[in-house]
């Protein structure tokens, strides 16, 4: 049996277990993206989605005191309102 990479396993303690991250990581990214949701999503909006949806799997599937988590979805949502022409 092999070691596990370092950089994979200290991640896993801040971000938790892959599958379940890209389980919870899909399954909103589906929502967000649904035909149902009638949005035109601009790239920067929908691209900031994904990550905001990224970073909250990782709160809901690593550990949600993790500072970083909550940092990198006020730093998208704040490139989202950036880009909005209003």
């Amino acid at each position: 049996m092999t070691d596990r990479d370092p950089l994979l396993v200290e991640r896993g303690k801040t971000h938790g277990d892959f599958a379940n991250n890209a389980a919870i990581s899909q399954g909103l990214k589906r929502i967000i993206h649904a035909p149902t949701a009638l949005r035109n999503f601009s790239d920067v909006q929908s691209e900031a989605l994904d990550m905001i949806a990224l970073k909250l799997s990782r709160i809901l599937s690593g550990q949600a005191d993790f500072k970083d988590h909550w940092d990198d979805i006020a730093g998208y949502a704040k490139l989202a309102s950036e880009a909005c022409s209003k």
